[in-house]
């Protein structure tokens, strides 16, 4: 019989991480490993997680997508004082979308429990109130239009499907699985296929994996390492993440090198519509490397963690929020350090904008959670402990994205539908497109454009456009896996109303190959 090991958690043990060029296993707990851990310690750890988050979304959020393609200056001055959390609570409680999305999650465990369907989730998120941007709001809009998960976050459905989004919302995943890593990713297959796949999900996957190592090592090496193990090692993201953990290796003084690699060969984006041929990535996996330089270059402190994550750009809001939950998970709210806590107190009661839920509400939340998934997972938890037996990583099934599709040509077209023109087409020569535009109303909002959209002469799909932002289209149409060769599109709207207008902006096309991304120019109405 396997001997039994049980670590009791009074602090928390250190396990050696990284070795070479991928995760090493040498080292790591074996499956059922027992961790006995109080519970005023479970608990302050996760009131850790999600405080770490506010205080890294704070900090980076006024230099959110300001730095694309380029590191953030040293010297870029980036306010820190007590009363800064309470005023983006009060004036731009946006700021805060990453959280407020984990909530709905939260919320919809705590209303109809850990066996709640995938449907309940998909419903919550796509009728709630807040905006939505990217992955989420192509999901919105597909679950809207009878399109659900995970049909909804599929990228033949979804040109954002690669995005930040359920990264910056898998939080709760590892949160409420201590210890747990399989339980963790097996949250985050259904949650995260709402709104994403490939690597888009996989960033979701490996948040949550290290959120929940987090619970039982203080080695930011292991937690790195061993949750990439719940990654797909032929996944583009797992390349990625191994690169960042070799140049570590190679310049582990140098956090700036180390982006440099990064950016030289990783930039490029290939999904998201905005960010292809364009210096903005919100591209999931770039954006992990930049959680991951956080972490390993902050070596466990919590300040060095936060200010990495953020210096290195794009995304600099949600990533030293993800960095900063992980790292405030792994040390428990008592040891974020206490000019980092400064006027944590003035918010902890508040709701957080579209919710019912405070910090001090999702803290209780996700404790009650994860004592209940202990419980359910061979655990155990009586008197002031719990048992928590430990679940190493697995990789999750292999899926990517855009595969055999290489952006070739985009085009701005500022083409209009409306009353005088209702139809036009354009031409291009490969395998896919992506054109983007929307629908304008001049009065209210409730006016919905109906389109027509033919390639080569046959019906390629009849599509709803509404005016109204929150439940928009955030792309007018796109087709992947088209025979290369050369096509014609035709986009017609079928009820143009006076003061209304859907406009076409920007044509991207893809190539089968990186050989032929050098094609003839997009013919738009029959000009080049």
């Amino acid at each position: 019989m396997k001997p039994i090991i049980i670590f009791v958690l009074t602090g928390i043990i250190a396990i050696t991480g990284c070795t070479d060029q991928k995760p090493a296993r040498t080292s790591a707990p074996t499956e059922g490993t027992r961790f006995v851990m109080q519970k005023e310690i479970l608990k302050d750890k996760i009131m850790g997680a999600w405080a770490g988050q506010v205080i890294g979304c704070t900090y980076g959020g006024p230099t959110e997508f300001r730095f694309k393609g380029t590191m953030i200056p040293d010297d870029h001055f980036i306010p820190w004082y007590d009363g800064v959390i309470k005023w983006y609570y009060d004036n731009a409680p946006g700021l805060y979308d990453d959280i407020y999305m984990d909530l709905t999650f939260v919320d919809v465990f705590e209303k109809y429990g850990l066996d709640a369907p995938v449907d309940s989730f998909a419903m919550a998120f796509a009728n709630a109130d807040y905006m939505l941007w990217h992955a989420n709001q192509a999901a919105r809009y597909n679950i809207l239009n009878g399109i659900m998960p995970p049909a909804s976050g599929h990228w033949k459905n979804n040109p954002h499907a690669d995005d930040i989004d359920f990264q910056i919302e898998a939080d709760f995943a590892g949160i409420m699985s201590p210890g747990m890593v399989r339980t963790a990713t097996d949250i985050s297959d259904d949650i995260g296929h709402i709104m994403n796949y490939g690597d888009g999900w996989y960033g979701g996957v490996y948040v949550a994996a290290m959120y929940s190592l987090a619970f039982i090592s203080d080695d930011v090496n292991f937690i790195v390492c061993e949750g990439l193990n719940a990654v797909p090692e032929q996944s583009s993201f797992y390349k990625l993440m191994a690169d960042v953990i070799r140049w570590y290796d190679e310049y582990p003084d140098d956090w700036k090198m180390n982006w440099f690699q990064v950016q030289k060969k990783w930039a490029s984006e290939v999904g998201c519509p905005d960010g292809v041929f364009a210096d903005f990535n919100i591209d999931a996996k770039i954006n992990a490397a930049y959680i991951i330089i956080g972490l390993l270059y902050g070596n466990g402190d919590f300040g060095e963690t936060v200010r990495i994550s953020t210096l290195c750009g794009q995304d600099s809001d949600c990533n030293p929020a993800s960095a900063a939950g992980i790292i405030g998970t792994m040390s428990g709210y008592s040891g974020i350090p206490a000019d980092w806590r400064i006027g944590l107190d003035d918010v902890e009661d508040m709701n957080f904008k579209y919710t019912d839920i405070s910090l001090n509400k999702a803290y209780d939340y996700s404790y009650s959670q994860a004592l209940e998934l202990i419980a359910r997972n061979q655990g155990s938890v009586s008197g002031d402990s719990v048992d928590i037996r430990y679940q190493p990583p697995v990789p999750v099934r292999l899926e990517q994205a855009f595969t055999g599709h290489f952006p070739a040509e985009f085009k701005d077209i500022n083409q209009r539908l409306n009353t005088t023109e209702s139809e036009f087409e354009f031409s291009f020569n490969g395998n896919g497109f992506v054109l983007k535009g929307g629908c304008t109303w001049e009065s209210e909002t409730e006016y919905i454009g109906m389109i027509e959209v033919y390639i080569d002469g046959e019906m390629h799909e009849a599509a709803e456009i509404p005016a109204n932002y929150s439940i928009r289209r955030h792309d007018l149409t796109w087709g992947y896996d088209l025979t290369p060769g050369s096509h014609t599109v035709r986009v017609k709207l079928l009820n143009p109303e006076e003061g209304s207008e859907i406009h076409a902006n920007k044509i991207i096309v893809y190539a089968a190959n990186e050989e032929e991304r050098v094609t003839p120019g997009i013919s738009v109405n029959g000009k080049i």
